[in-house]
């Protein structure tokens, strides 16, 4: 950010597109080196999806447990009220919904939450988790 001003410049855009990308990705040696650099791990984008959100609903464990440990919030919902269990649960990522039930996930939590989304979509294995 330029000295005074509230909008981001290039470069800060540029590094919070490189860092969502990683998060997509699962590249957790890039997500690892700027979270270990001070970058917060709750950083969101315009649809206020946060970092652990997108490594969530693309199916990252490695990245979503890296972000849970840099102080990532497992409840944190978006713009349109999704958490990141609810969107593992609705891509069918048992793995990852099993970290962020470990890390305290609220399967209630959301529209739709994550326990509605399972029953939904018939994930028995994920709704087995959700208790």
């Amino acid at each position: 950010m330029t000295e005074g001003s509230s909008v981001p410049d290039e470069e800060t855009l540029a590094l919070a597109h490189r860092l969502f990308d990683a998060a997509r990705q699962g590249d957790s040696a890039t997500l690892g080196s700027y979270l270990a650099a001070g970058v917060p791990a709750g950083l969101t984008n315009t649809a206020g999806d946060s970092l652990l959100m997108l490594a969530a609903y693309h199916g990252h464990a490695d990245a979503v447990r890296l972000i849970l440990a840099h102080g990532g919030d497992a409840n944190t919902a978006n713009d349109r009220g999704q958490t990141p269990l609810a969107g593992a649960v609705f891509k069918g990522y048992t793995e990852v919904s099993r970290v962020l039930v470990d890390a305290g996930a609220d399967p209630d939590a959301g529209t739709p939450s994550a326990r509605a989304a399972a029953q939904m979509f018939e994930r028995n294995d994920i709704l087995a988790l959700l208790g």
